[in-house]
């Protein structure tokens, strides 16, 4: 919504908005253009002189005293993924869709894109370093790439020429109950793809595979572009290595070595995907009525490869997405909104080979009951590689009740039973006979470990005895103990570390 503001407040129009009193860090974005929200929702917000109302799925039309009062008056209203929709059909757009990586890929395709100085309006479901920490690039009003959620089919909305898809397996199961639910309807998502257009997909996912393999076999006037390291054709990942900070890969497209500085293999696959789109953008741009030229990646210079390669040696990430919170006492405190087992276990793996020399301390919190109970085995086998493992109660959501049987524990007893080299500290304090972490002497502190404390309340106080100089400390999901990092980073600037 605050992209989305973004892109309104570009295009000359008048604001207002309505929010919770919660503290985000898009409240900043939304005070640079001039907007501050009210922090409660009431029918008197909705002036005499308002035109037209967006407003966020997660609101009921039904309940809501605002969009009640905006439907009782006869206003136009939009949901965002509609509102996006309607804006798609003003450009020559492009849809980022998978169960991950969207951001990251949206926010690479923007930071190259304005690097090449191409006409374009980028919309990131998260601020992006390279977009002045802002969700939204404008660089232009020619192309629009912008994310696209999969949830409740939201992005059948979407008017795409491009679509570029990074991976597809089950989630969101309280919508898709199967994985062959949420396949047909990222097929269908494809399927409404215009004649000529273009499908460019991750040939490393086998979701994103069967999903392409789908569409081609139903759409034969569509291209099929894949991309990554088991990829055919001119994004085809090769050469790719790992140094302490740095990922390093070529394409088979160009003679250039492109550098990473996030960590993660998948990172890697999202900047080849988002090469791939990139550059199909500006080859149309180039040769838009301009028969002379060349078309094709031929017409793309070693300075444009050059570009591209600066603008992803440039990249720092977006918001939440292996987000460097700060340093103190050694320890690297990082923030990140992986929430699904598949993202868990290839960002853990990521931080290990991007930093081998770290303990890597992973507080995780699970977001909704109906993704914690379908993939329970999987998020207790995601935390192999972690040497250090802090669970919480489950992060709930709006749309959902709580599940019998189903709590935070109950990826803690299994990731416990699977994990038994990592010291469960409950356990250690019973048979050390002690009351609390702080009581342990430092030389029986456990290099491995595994902990559940269900409240955030005061968990920082607790895992510092922990923390070690030279750790990695991440929080990882789509709640909100990202509260615990930045506190746990507040105590290790003002006190050090325990140890």
């Amino acid at each position: 919504m605050a992209a989305l503001a973004e892109v309104f407040a570009s295009q000359g129009a008048i604001l207002s908005g309505s929010d919770v009193p919660d503290h985000f860090y898009t409240d900043e974005i939304l005070r640079q253009i001039g907007l501050e929200p009210f922090t409660s929702f009431d029918a008197s917000h909705i002036s005499a002189d308002v035109e037209l109302v967006v407003y966020s799925a997660a609101y009921d039309p039904a309940t809501n005293p605002e969009l009640m009062e905006a439907r009782r008056r006869g206003l136009p209203m939009l949901s965002y993924p509609e509102a996006l929709g309607e804006l798609s059909r003003r450009f020559d757009a492009s849809g980022i869709a998978g169960v991950h990586g969207k951001t990251t890929t949206t926010a690479m395709t923007g930071s190259i894109l304005e690097t090449m100085k191409s006409s374009v309006t980028v919309i990131a479901g998260s601020a992006v370093s390279s977009f002045g920490n802002r969700c939204t690039y404008v660089g232009g009003d020619k192309y629009l790439v912008a994310e696209t959620c999969e949830y409740k089919r939201h992005f059948l909305n979407f008017s795409p020429r491009r679509i570029l898809l990074t991976s597809v397996e089950s989630d969101h199961q309280d919508y898709y109950p199967t994985y062959e639910s949420i396949r047909d309807a990222f097929v269908e998502y494809g399927e409404s793809l215009p004649q000529g257009g273009e499908l460019i997909f991750c040939a490393d996912d086998p979701g994103a595979s069967e999903v392409a393999a789908q569409i081609k076999g139903k759409r034969k006037d569509i291209s099929s572009v894949p991309y990554g390291f088991s990829a055919s054709g001119p994004y085809r990942i090769s050469e790719f290595e790992t140094k302490e900070g740095e990922n390093q890969f070529c394409l088979e497209a160009s003679h250039e070595r492109f550098r990473l500085h996030v960590p993660g293999k998948h990172l890697v696959l999202d900047a080849a995907g988002a090469i791939a789109l990139a550059t199909s953008i500006v080859i149309d741009e180039r040769s838009a009525g301009q028969e002379e030229i060349a078309k094709g990646l031929e017409c793309l210079s070693r300075n444009d490869w050059a570009l591209i390669a600066r603008a992803l040696d440039g990249f720092r990430g977006s918001k939440r997405r292996s987000e460097i919170v700060g340093t103190a006492g050694g320890v690297l405190v990082m923030d990140d909104y992986a929430h699904h087992p598949t993202a868990l276990r290839d960002t853990i793996a990521g931080l290990k080979s991007f930093w081998p020399g770290r303990r890597i301390i992973v507080d995780f919190m699970s977001h909704t009951y109906s993704r914690t109970k379908a993939l329970l085995d999987d998020f207790a086998a995601s935390f192999g590689q972690a040497d250090g493992l802090i669970l919480h109660g489950i992060y709930a959501s709006a749309r959902e009740k709580p599940l019998e049987g189903i709590t935070g524990r109950s990826i803690f007893e299994k990731a416990r039973a699977l994990n038994p080299e990592k010291v469960d500290i409950e356990t250690a304090l019973r048979n050390w006979n002690l009351r609390g972490i702080g009581e342990i002497s430092p030389g029986k502190l456990p290099d491995k470990f595994i902990l559940y404390i269900e409240s955030l309340e005061g968990a920082a106080d607790l895992i510092f005895p922990l923390i070690r100089p030279g750790d990695l400390f991440i929080t990882m999901g789509a709640g909100d103990n990202w509260k615990v990092g930045a506190a746990l980073l507040d105590k290790l600037t003002r006190e050090g570390t325990y140890v």
